[in-house]
């Protein structure tokens, strides 16, 4: 009996972390750009490409990675945000041509900015010596998207690639944004760091319930609007 039991809960354990893994995977991919640096595709808006000519390999590349901040009471990062602090920095890919981070979130909780919380440990604890950029009046993550804009635009080159980090959901949702505030910077949206197999198997499966829901309720609102315009 004892037996059947500990199989029976393995079982569970097993396909509740399959479900948690594949959706938050399958997030990691949606609402991106048309384009993939690592096939070396041709850049958006390079005057000296024509159609079908020139490639953007990830040495050629610009960064501009964007991390999402959370609620966050206190001058320590909690630990989403200390996640998602480490997610911007391994987005960082070494081949790069040249990256930045831009790091956003007001003072929703708490009297510090969640952005001043995640560049201080970013630079502090985790040891990033690049460039970053501080986000500090957003209080929504419309607003993360919207506010950010005005710093991609000052930093875009034809080689920009785009990356929202946050958790696969939420970024997810974030870059339906970018798609719908700017169509032109979305085509430049590639994955972020944030989607590792196997990390925070129980973070995930509640984060990937409450996501999916999120993103439904999303989908629902783009096809209401979509139906009156």
């Amino acid at each position: 009996m004892r037996t059947r039991v500990l199989v029976t809960a393995g079982a569970v354990f097993a396909g509740i972390f399959a479900f948690a893994e594949a959706a938050h995977w399958r997030s990691s991919r949606k609402r991106l750009g048309d384009h993939d640096v690592a096939r070396g595709r041709r850049p958006w808006s390079d005057p000296r490409s024509s159609p079908g000519t020139g490639t953007l390999t990830a040495k050629d590349s610009d960064q501009i990675i964007v991390v999402l901040g959370y609620g966050n009471r206190g001058e320590r990062p909690n630990g989403i945000n200390r996640f998602r602090a480490r997610a911007g920095l391994r987005s960082i890919d070494p081949m790069a041509r040249s990256a930045l981070l831009i790091f956003c979130g007001g003072a929703v909780t708490g009297r510090t900015s969640e952005a001043a919380i995640l560049d201080r440990f970013a630079r502090e604890e985790l040891g990033l010596t690049g460039r970053s950029l501080v986000e500090d009046q957003s209080t929504t993550t419309w607003e993360n998207i919207a506010n950010a804009i005005p710093l991609i635009d000052r930093e875009l080159t034809p080689f920009t690639t785009i990356s929202i980090v946050s958790n696969s959901h939420h970024a997810e949702k974030a870059r339906d944004h970018l798609w719908q505030m700017r169509p032109d910077l979305a085509r430049r949206l590639v994955p972020g760091g944030d989607y590792r197999f196997g990390e925070h198997p129980l973070m995930k499966a509640v984060a990937a319930i409450r996501g999916l829901i999120a993103l439904a309720a999303l989908d629902r609102e783009n096809a209401k609007r979509a139906r009156e315009s």
